[in-house]
């Protein structure tokens, strides 16, 4: 296969509701949350894996267009659609070409590190606690509380690049055009953990505010 060139895309994934991307803690000190976020090990800062964009999109095409996922539940491994050769194949076995996106980590913009270091300093996260309900009752039920981290709403930013590799005889507005769906799949549906309760609604903004879906779609081939 024949590298013809680099697509890159950047933009910026806007938080509009406390979204969690769940890390590891070896310990917990008296008051913490045994719930953490991901952080960067330096800085402390929440960051945004590419791996977690990659795969919720890749999901939500899957559900949408694979009939071996609808089945199994698990990463389509055909090799030959379109999923499989944007995102890569589930099976190494049937693997038949280069992958074409590539997601990078997205760290916090420089205004949300500013705000979250000045309302949150040390932590830059909200916990949030949450109960469990005794149905019958209609009241707590006990030993059910607890606490989670997640970057709240509104402030935090993470800026977003994808890449996407040409390669010779590849249809380039067909596969911007099955990100620019993923991203909007993704805007409809949630990123991280707890969604149905109501974490994790994102946007992707292009740099000048408006849908990043739009712009990608308005790129020349």
């Amino acid at each position: 296969m024949k590298l013809v060139k680099h697509v890159v895309v950047n933009g910026l994934l806007h938080c509009d509701t406390g979204m969690r991307i769940g890390g590891t803690k070896d310990t917990v000190g008296i008051g913490e949350t045994d719930n953490p976020i991901i952080r960067h090990p330096v800085s402390r800062m929440p960051y945004l894996p590419g791996s977690s964009v990659k795969g919720k999109m890749r999901s939500l095409l899957e559900q949408k267009y694979s009939p071996d996922s609808q089945r199994s539940g698990k990463p389509c491994t055909c090799g030959d659609c379109f999923i499989c050769k944007m995102f890569g194949c589930g099976a190494v076995r049937n693997t038949r070409e280069c992958t074409r996106l590539i997601f990078r980590d997205c760290a916090l913009d420089e205004e949300s590190a500013r705000k979250l270091t000045e309302a949150l300093p040390g932590a830059f996260a909200e916990v949030k606690t949450e109960i469990a309900m005794d149905r019958n009752k209609g009241a707590t039920s006990g030993g059910t509380l607890r606490q989670q981290e997640r970057v709240p709403a509104e402030v935090s930013r993470f800026s977003f690049e994808v890449v996407l590799r040409v390669f010779e005889g590849d249809d380039v507005k067909a596969h911007l055009a099955r990100l620019a769906e993923a991203m909007e799949l993704l805007e409809k549906e949630y990123l991280g953990g707890s969604g149905t309760r109501g974490y994790g609604k994102v946007r992707f903004l292009a740099p000048d505010g408006k849908p990043l879906s739009d712009a990608i779609r308005a790129l020349p081939a």
